[in-house]
């Protein structure tokens, strides 16, 4: 039975994530950084920290993206493969920033999944925009307050 979005509740608490970094492959990484640096920048996420091969253990390279003063916890991985239905969601404090997010990632080069709008779907405060990565991955800006009066 689909959920009604009168009775679905807000799915996220951003309190309490369990999740401490992400590793996502990419082809190119060069690539991927000149899209993701200023994406990401829009909604105050920045790069942090840049990791070399090793040849020694064949690790690729890796960037790493975050807070300001938090470690890096978005890591892009070289030489991988994008896997099949990959989506992430960057979760904001406004629906003005799902703008900004969306707008500067089209303009890194992003092409439109699904402008900006209500998703009540998910519930009745969803507020969301995707984007296809230039290497097909799909990426969203979520906020799940409610317009402000």
């Amino acid at each position: 039975m689909a959920a009604s979005a009168v009775t679905v509740t807000p799915m996220t608490d951003r309190s309490g994530s369990r999740i401490d970094h992400l590793n996502i492959a990419v082809p190119d990484l060069a690539a991927a950084v000149r899209f993701y640096e200023p994406t990401l920048a829009s909604i105050g996420i920045t790069k942090m920290l840049e990791i070399p091969p090793d040849p020694v253990t064949g690790r690729p390279a890796m960037t790493g993206f975050g807070l300001a003063r938090v470690k890096p916890y978005f890591w892009l991985v070289d030489r991988g493969t994008v896997g099949t239905n990959t989506h992430l969601a960057f979760t904001v404090d406004t629906r003005e920033e799902v703008h900004v997010f969306y707008d500067a990632a089209l303009a890194a080069g992003a092409t439109v999944r699904e402008a900006p709008a209500v998703r009540r779907e998910y519930h009745t405060d969803y507020y969301g925009g995707f984007v296809d990565d230039p290497h097909g991955i799909n990426l969203e800006a979520v906020c799940h307050h409610p317009v402000p009066h």
